[in-house]
């Protein structure tokens, strides 16, 4: 195959970015989302929450900010779904890209929304007590990444073995969707909840992401937690590009 790794990743990412940018409505319209949980959750939290990391809003902000990647990357599937039905995504297997490529392009793509949704969140929280630690701050957007990057994948995976079954994939993601992001702890904290539940948090791997953003976003960058978080992420990153290219050599 011509080229490398990163300059097909370039190319996908490119072509994947190019319809938002000419029509960045929906993007738009999906920030509107964060805020309004922002909106209604956080008052709800008492300062107790953030203990040892600020005010409540300093837990709960990388929550969100999680939350919002959670939300655009397992969606990731849905663009290939109609790709499918379209005959664009036959055309890209033929064309001379990596795999892998079409896999990390099409994640990143949706980093770009969460990255704006990020600073739009922490814009709107500064005033109400928010501190911001740029450094910290950006080794969690990098963890995201590469989190994101894997569960683009293992998305892009659930819709090649759901291509003739529209529904099977909807039904998956949201199955799986609510139970990852509850067990988490983005909204709510788990340890305050029965035993049983904290032992399953520990079993998601999102739960060390989660928890590597609040240790990052509060400033703290030499920690044992961002080390969980990180490892956590390389192996979701691994498992999704293994499977998602398996899947896809499998299609051709």
């Amino acid at each position: 195959m011509n080229g490398s790794l990163v300059t097909d990743t370039v190319t996908v990412f490119s072509r994947e970015l190019r319809p938002v940018l000419r029509n960045p409505f929906s993007a738009i319209f999906g920030m509107v989302q964060p805020l309004v949980f922002l909106g209604l959750f956080a008052p709800l939290l008492p300062d107790a929450v953030g203990a040892g990391q600020g005010s409540a809003l300093q837990w709960f902000v990388p929550g969100i900010v999680v939350m919002c990647c959670l939300f655009g990357t397992s969606m990731t599937g849905s663009n290939l779904l109609f790709e499918i039905q379209t005959g664009s995504h036959e055309r890209m297997l033929v064309a001379p890209l990596r795999r892998p490529a079409l896999l990390i392009g099409r994640a990143l793509k949706e980093i770009v929304p969460v990255l704006v949704q990020a600073l739009i969140i922490v814009a709107v929280t500064v005033p109400f007590g928010f501190e911001l630690h740029p450094a910290g701050a950006l080794l969690g957007l990098l963890i995201l990444a590469l989190f994101c990057v894997g569960l683009g994948a293992l998305s892009y995976t659930l819709a090649l073995a759901s291509k003739n079954q529209e529904w099977l994939f909807w039904t998956v993601q949201q199955t799986l969707l609510f139970p990852l992001l509850l067990l988490a702890g983005m909204l709510l904290p788990v340890d305050s909840g029965p035993g049983w539940l904290a032992t399953l948090s520990r079993f998601n791997p999102l739960t060390y992401v989660v928890d590597a953003e609040r240790v990052l976003f509060a400033g703290e960058i030499a920690s044992v937690t961002v080390l969980w978080g990180m490892l956590a992420a390389v192996a979701v990153a691994g498992l999704g590009l293994a499977v998602g290219t398996r899947a896809m050599r499998r299609a051709v």
